[in-house]
C-alpha cells in the first residue's frame, strides 16, 4: 500500500494549474489515511503501514501549508484587490469560511500527526477513524469550494501580469528562483545604483536622487493590506535584500524610544505578526506601552512602508504553530537565551545552549516567554522616492468602523 510522491506538476507560469495539482496531491495522501485505517487493524503497523504513514507525514508536514500560505498570503489578496460587484460579494461571502477552514485542518493535522509518528516508528497500531474522518472531510469540502468558486474567479479576473505575480510568489515561497521574461521583470531592476563613496567625501553632501517610480492616488489599491501585498511581492520579484526585515521601535514606561530589525512572518487582515521572547527589551517596554511603529524599507526600489498601531500577543496556538516550524537548533536557541540581558562571555552562551539541548532532546517545548506579537495597523505609509525629493506620500488611515480612508501628505 505505498504511494508515490512523485507526479508531473505543470509549471508556475499556470499558478491556477498549480495549486490544483497540490490539491490532487492532497487528495492521494487522504485515500492514503483512509486505506491505513482499513489496513492498520488486519496487519498493524508493519512495514507497508510505516511506509504509507511516513509519506503522509512528509506530504502534510513539508508542502500542504505551502498552499494555504500561497492562499491566504497571494490569492486571496490579489482577489480581494482585484474583485467588483458580483464577485467582491461572493469573496466576502467565502473567504471567512477559508481561513477558518484552514486553520481547524492545522489543529486536526496536529492530532492526526501525532498518531501517524507513532505509527511510522512501529510503536502503534492505533490511528483514530474518528479524527481522520473529520480531517480528510474538510479538506474535501474545503477543495471544492476552491475549485468551484475561487480558481474559476481567478482565472476570469487576473491579467497576464499577476499569473506571473502570483507564480512567481509560489516559487519563492517553494525556495525556486522566479524565471521571469525580460517583459515581466520590474523597471525598478534595471541597472543598480553604484553606492561607492570615495574618501574625504563629507557626510551632508551624501546625496541620492531618486526617480525610478512614482504613486499617485489611482495607483494604490483601496485596501492598505492588499497594496501591502502587492508592494511585497515586487521586492520579491526585484530580488530586494532581506524585504522580510522591518525596523520595530517601542518606548518604555519613560518615553524613551528603541528600535531594532526584525523578520515578519505573516501579514493578513489581522496586521502584521513577528516573533520573539516577551521578556525582551521590546517585551518589557510593549507591556508598558502597547504601541509599536514599524518600518520596511526597499532601498532597490526607493520605497518604505510605515505602520503604526497596537500590539497584542498571538493565541499559543500560533506561537506553537510558529515554534515548532523553526528548525531544531533554533528552538533550542529560543530556550537557552534570556533575550537582552547581560552575560559574562560568549563561552557561557556556548554552555547554556548545551545544556538547554540536552534537556531538550529532539523535541523541544515552546517556552512560555516566547511567541509571537501582532501589530493591528490604525496607520500605514506608503512612501515612493521622487526627484529633488519631491517625495511621493499616500497614507490611510483606520476609521471606527474598521474602514480606511486614504490621502496624499506633502514630502
Amino acid at each position: 500500500m505505498s504511494t508515490t510522491l512523485f507526479d508531473t506538476a505543470p509549471d508556475f507560469n499556470q499558478p491556477i494549474a498549480v495549486l490544483k495539482h497540490c490539491h490532487d496531491r492532497i487528495r492521494k495522501q487522504l485515500a492514503t489515511m483512509e486505506k491505513l485505517l482499513a489496513h492498520l487493524p488486519k496487519h498493524g503497523a508493519d512495514a507497508d503501514a510505516q511506509k504509507a504513514a511516513q509519506a503522509v507525514l512528509k506530504y502534510f508536514n513539508n508542502a500542504a501549508h505551502l498552499h494555504h500560505l500561497d492562499e491566504e498570503n497571494n490569492l486571496i489578496p490579489m482577489l480581494q484587490a482585484t474583485a467588483r460587484d458580483a464577485d467582491a460579494v461572493l469573496l466576502a461571502e467565502l473567504v471567512p469560511g477559508i481561513l477558518a477552514g484552514h486553520e481547524q485542518m492545522d489543529r486536526d493535522w496536529s492530532i492526526i500527526k501525532s498518531q501517524l509518528e507513532q505509527i511510522a516508528n512501529g510503536a502503534s497500531s492505533s490511528l483514530s477513524a474518528g479524527d481522520v474522518a473529520r480531517f480528510c472531510d474538510a479538506y474535501a469540502a474545503h477543495m471544492v469550494v476552491e475549485e468551484t468558486h475561487i480558481a474559476p474567479m481567478a482565472k476570469r479576473l487576473f491579467s497576464a501580469e499577476q499569473m506571473a505575480q502570483l507564480g512567481s510568489a509560489m516559487q519563492v515561497r517553494r525556495g525556486i528562483t522566479p524565471d521571469l521574461p525580460s517583459s515581466q521583470v520590474p523597471e525598478q531592476q534595471a541597472a543598480p545604483v553604484n553606492n561607492t563613496v570615495a574618501d574625504g567625501v563629507v557626510l551632508a553632501d551624501l546625496r541620492l536622487d531618486y526617480g525610478r517610480a512614482s504613486l499617485t492616488e489611482h495607483d494604490v489599491l483601496d485596501d492598505p493590506i492588499a497594496q501591502f501585498g502587492k508592494w511585497f511581492e515586487e521586492a520579491l520579484h526585484a530580488k530586494v535584500n532581506e524585504p522580510n526585515a522591518m525596523s520595530v521601535a517601542t518606548v518604555d514606561a519613560d518615553g524613551k524610544p528603541s528600535s531594532r530589525i526584525v523578520l515578519i512572518k505573516q501579514y493578513d487582515s489581522r496586521g502584521f505578526t513577528w516573533y520573539t521572547n516577551y521578556e525582551s527589551q521590546k517585551g518589557q517596554q510593549l507591556r508598558a506601552n502597547p504601541h509599536a511603529a514599524l518600518l520596511f524599507f526597499w532601498s532597490e526600489l526607493e520605497r518604505q512602508v510605515r505602520i503604526e498601531g497596537k500590539v497584542v500577543q498571538t493565541a499559543a496556538e500560533e506561537s506553537d504553530k510558529y515554534f515548532y516550524s523553526r528548525p531544531v537548533k533554533s528552538q533550542i536557541a529560543a530556550i537557552a537565551s534570556q533575550q537582552s540581558a547581560p552575560i559574562a562571555s560568549r563561552e557561557l552562551m556556548e554552555t547554556n545552549y548545551d545544556a538547554a539541548a540536552a534537556a531538550s532532546g529532539d523535541h523541544p517545548v515552546r517556552p512560555a516567554h516566547w511567541g509571537g506579537y501582532r501589530l493591528d495597523p490604525e496607520r500605514i505609509e506608503f512612501w515612493q522616492g521622487r526627484r529633488s525629493r519631491f517625495h511621493d506620500r499616500i497614507v490611510y488611515v483606520k476609521q471606527a468602523d474598521g474602514s480606511w480612508i486614504k490621502e496624499r501628505l506633502q514630502p
